[in-house]
């Protein structure tokens, strides 16, 4: 019960900082979808230029923030030398991605389609070497539980990174993609320095061997990471390839990304939760009641992220004007989206299975599933259904990789997780949101949020009744 209360405690400090983050970033959203003119398709090309570093991100990290979680957790290991010789080879693989980029810059930017601005690809370059870097400086923060200077550090990059191009886009009047970029890499910059008096505390230690063992455990992890991230960036890079007018391609992608955004709300929910409650699942290995626990995790994360899809649509009519106007034609992407999301919250709650005995290639071959799935519903409905497609394929990819690591898991490190509470939970969310789409769009914004508002009022009641009930009877 104790590791409980820690986890919606650190949940809470850690949420704080991804939702209240998240919320500034959205106030960037109108800013960005007002100065640049859809038409421009500026917006689609910051939308394609981040599901590139998302990418490889992923890929110069190596899985090192769960191998250190797992290692670092390991009574014959030392903390510290396993911080240090993972940031090492982190460190050394961001080097050479940056080597390699800088001295092919022409045959890249021009295979990806940037070859009048290769400025965009040399600074984003840089930006994910950095963030690569303070990946695992902010892992061990997590490892150390130390979630205010997390927090104060995620913050001190968001607010200098609003200040930053409120000054740029509002006083300066700028309008191009460039300044985004060009920004973000100035305060990653900025925010690397902030770590070097924690790296200063730590003793320094390079072992060789304990390099290998991690890799072992970490590279299916790396698959699984860039599996994940595939599902979820894999249609943004795709689509200017995919789609049919070239000229076009950067405008639909722009109204599509715009509209994601109001999506990733959920996204917040299901990071705040994996920061609090990825060390916890490592910590708690060994005790009796892991699998309780687990299982409790898992409940509690359903009933909130259906709660949030709620109030996310049922508070659309408000929640729209974070975007510009002549973008907003993409809003009905959203539920979908968040649909997805959901799936990805669960199916990461169900990686513990694999990640706990050590078998984290199922990972990795649940999550190439689930990309295969999601890049042949993109590559086939792209054309014919624009970014509806890449909404779908989300749902598709995701719900696939979820059901395999369930029904695998079942069978091999079995888990009481209560599902019939679970999907009755879902059928009523499921039935209050078919609901609120009934309300007819010439209403007054008041009335459909006051509506919605009773709504969301009883799926609580709803929870509070059946969890009351199971409390009584000494229920999961």
């Amino acid at each position: 019960m104790a590791n409980l209360k820690g986890l919606f405690k650190d949940t809470a400090i850690y949420g704080l900082s991804s939702i209240v983050g998240r919320f500034l970033n959205y106030l960037l959203v109108p800013l960005y979808t007002h100065y640049m003119p859809k038409a421009s398709g500026d917006y689609g090309v910051s939308t394609n230029m981040y599901a590139y570093t998302a990418l490889f991100f992923a890929i110069l990290t190596f899985g090192m923030e769960t191998t250190l979680f797992r290692y670092a957790n390991d009574e014959r290991e030392q903390p510290d030398t396993v911080f240090t010789t993972g940031l090492a080879m982190v460190g050394s693989l961001a080097a050479l991605f940056l080597l390699l980029l800088f001295s092919f810059i022409g045959p890249i930017s021009n295979y990806l389609g940037y070859a009048e601005h290769p400025e965009y690809l040399l600074m984003m370059a840089t930006v994910v070497a950095l963030d690569a870097l303070q990946a695992l400086p902010f892992c061990y923060l997590r490892f150390q539980h130390r979630p205010i200077r997390f927090m104060s550090l995620k913050m001190g990059f968001i607010f200098l990174n609003i200040a930053l191009n409120l000054i740029f886009f509002i006083l300066l009047g700028k309008t191009s993609v460039f300044y985004v970029f060009f920004i973000n890499l100035l305060c990653t910059g900025f925010i690397t320095f902030f770590f070097v008096p924690d790296l200063l505390k730590i003793r320094w230690k390079f072992d060789g061997q304990l390099l290998r063992r991690m890799l072992s455990y970490s590279w299916p992890i790396l698959l699984l990471s860039v599996m994940g991230i595939l599902n979820q960036v894999a249609d943004k890079i795709l689509f200017p390839k995919v789609y049919p007018d070239e000229a076009q391609a950067n405008v639909e992608l722009g109204v599509y990304g715009s509209c994601v955004k109001i999506a990733m709300i959920m996204a917040m929910i299901t990071q705040a939760f994996r920061f609090a409650y990825e060390p916890i699942v490592f910590a708690k290995a060994k005790d009796a009641d892991k699998n309780e626990y687990y299982a409790l995790g898992m409940k509690y994360f359903v009933i909130f992220t259906l709660l949030a899809f709620l109030c996310v649509v049922g508070y659309m009519p408000l929640l729209q004007h974070l975007i510009g106007e002549e973008y907003r034609e993409g809003l009905q992407v959203v539920p979908i989206v968040m649909a997805a999301e959901i799936m990805m919250g669960i199916y990461f709650n169900l990686s513990f299975w694999y990640k706990l005995i050590d078998k984290t290639i199922y990972g990795a071959l649940f999550s190439l599933a689930g990309c295969v799935v999601l890049l042949a519903v993109n590559v086939w409905g792209i054309p014919h259904y624009s970014y509806m497609a890449c909404a779908w394929g989300g749902v598709a990819g995701y719900g696939t990789a979820m059901l395999l690591s369930y029904f695998v898991g079942c069978r091999l490190n079995p888990i009481p997780y209560p599902i019939r509470s679970m999907a009755g939970y879902t059928v009523v969310a499921a039935v209050l949101y078919y609901a609120m789409t009934l309300f007819p769009t010439d209403w007054p914004m008041w009335q459909s949020l006051v509506l919605s508002t009773f709504l969301i009022l009883a799926y609580c009641a709803v929870i509070y009744w059946c969890e009351l009930r199971r409390k009584a009877h000494k229920c999961v």
